[in-house]
């Protein structure tokens, strides 16, 4: 090759390096992508490993509980990295292709010409803007998805918690009420051998099977105890082959709620849901531009250099698209513009459900509240006063033991109907917490919508 051939490819190539760099500058929507990303890789995979997990203990606070959740749970690292994917995807969705090399030679007995050259397919600036928006509003979609998995994730732990809690009380009450049960039944039969007190063969019987119907009570709670603490342990994102957690052993702490308007303000403001559909017709939009864009042609320029020939020949190329079949055009708009429609429909339907939905946990909430100021205002104190009265009678003589079992076990089982109204409003206030985008501790998980 001759010398002045070098010079010419070597100044081909550094053209189309640089041709490359211009036509790569990132869209400011797709730096802020970026940045956010950024801001969350820093907390949530630091320098691309997780960091250090906080030391459970059975007096951990949950925000504990919840982080550690967050950075071990596999679903929502894979949500993680679907965004961080979405968000790599925007600079190839808005970048010219690749430049070609070509080559061309005109061969008889010897080579009669030998052409390597360069070619570019030129795509119009504003195009490729907007399969830049498009690809970044994806990664937001992408983003939105990342925040749901988050949320579900720490509401999971929420009501795992809730559940064991819940558990850990019911099987000690009804121990309280076996051993009662044991209480009543021997005294039924000291009284019922010696005939000096009210035991009857009866009552020996009642007692016997409550007793009967306790254990196997307390053998079930067992068992739902264990796949309570399974569940736990997986919501805390920890395999069946790793060691168990420390399990927790206060209350989920619970605040009032808020009253129902400002609750759906922030629904509407935090949801992940909403948000990602929101995110979704921007999607649509910003397809809907590139759909219209489908009208401007795009062009191939080259150059071919004969270095066979003397002096050099070159051999410059262009094509251009011709987007002539109007038909063709009008239905890829349309096409587009029925699919950010129908975004915006789902958006709209997604709204009127979660006002439902929150319309329905606000009611769980306040009927399990109704049920437990009914247990601890009027139930609980009516048995308080007949016990005392019952305890008196049977101390003076006035009474049996039976009686007093009896109220004794009728209270033990309203403390436990007030446990189960508890654990039906925390695991309503958990569903709530994913409307109201709660309960997400250490904001670096997460950035600001």
């Amino acid at each position: 090759m001759r010398p002045s051939g070098h010079l010419l490819c070597a100044a081909l190539l550094a053209n189309a390096v640089l041709f490359a760099g211009c036509a790569s500058r990132p869209l400011p929507a797709e730096k802020e992508a970026r940045q956010q990303a950024a801001d969350v890789g820093r907390t949530y995979r630091p320098e691309g490993g997780k960091p250090a997990l906080p030391v459970l203990s059975p007096e951990s606070p949950p925000a504990d509980y919840l982080r550690f959740a967050l950075l071990s749970h596999p679903q929502v690292e894979a949500a993680y990295y679907d965004w961080r994917a979405a968000v790599e995807a925007i600079a190839p969705a808005r970048a010219l292709p690749d430049p070609q090399i070509t080559f061309q030679a005109d061969i008889t007995d010897t080579v009669m010409s030998l052409m390597p050259g360069l070619m570019f397919d030129i795509m119009a600036p504003g195009k490729r803007a907007a399969m830049g928006r498009e690809a970044t509003a994806s990664s937001a979609v992408a983003y939105r998805t990342y925040v749901t998995a988050v949320i579900g994730a720490a509401a999971e732990v929420r009501k795992a918690w809730v559940e064991l809690a819940y558990l850990e009380e019911a099987l000690a009450l009804r121990r309280q009420s076996a051993a009662l049960l044991e209480q009543s039944l021997a005294a039924a039969q000291a009284d019922y051998a010696t005939g000096r007190g009210m035991g009857t063969f009866e009552e020996q019987t009642k007692y016997l099977n409550e007793t009967g119907r306790l254990k196997n009570e307390l053998a079930g709670l067992a068992e739902r105890r264990t796949a309570a603490r399974a569940r736990f342990k997986s919501a805390l994102g920890l395999q069946r082959e790793d060691a168990d957690p420390a399990w927790p052993t206060q209350p989920f702490p619970s605040a009032p709620l808020p009253d129902d308007e400002t609750l759906w303000r922030q629904t509407l403001a935090a949801n992940p849901q909403l948000a990602a559909m929101r995110a979704m017709v921007e999607m649509t939009v910003a397809q809907t531009d590139v759909a219209r864009r489908a009208r401007t042609p795009d062009f191939t320029a080259g150059l071919m250099v004969d270095l066979k020939a003397d002096p050099l020949m070159f051999r410059p190329t262009a094509t251009m698209t011709l987007p002539i079949w109007r038909e063709k055009i009008a239905g890829i708009v349309a096409s587009a513009e029925a699919r950010r429609l129908a975004a915006e429909a789902r958006l709209n339907a997604e709204q009127l459900a979660m006002a439902t939905e929150l319309a329905q946990m606000l009611f769980m909430v306040r009927e399990a509240d109704r049920m437990a100021a009914y247990i601890d205002d009027t139930a609980l104190p009516n048995l308080d006063r007949a016990l005392a009265s019952a305890q008196a009678a049977y101390q003076s003589g006035m009474g049996g033991f039976g009686p007093l079992a009896e109220l004794r076990l009728m209270q033990l089982a309203m403390q436990l109907e007030r446990a189960d109204a508890r654990r039906e409003r925390e695991a309503a206030l958990a569903d709530l917490s994913v409307l109201v985008a709660g309960d997400v501790p250490a904001a670096g998980l997460l950035t600001a919508p």
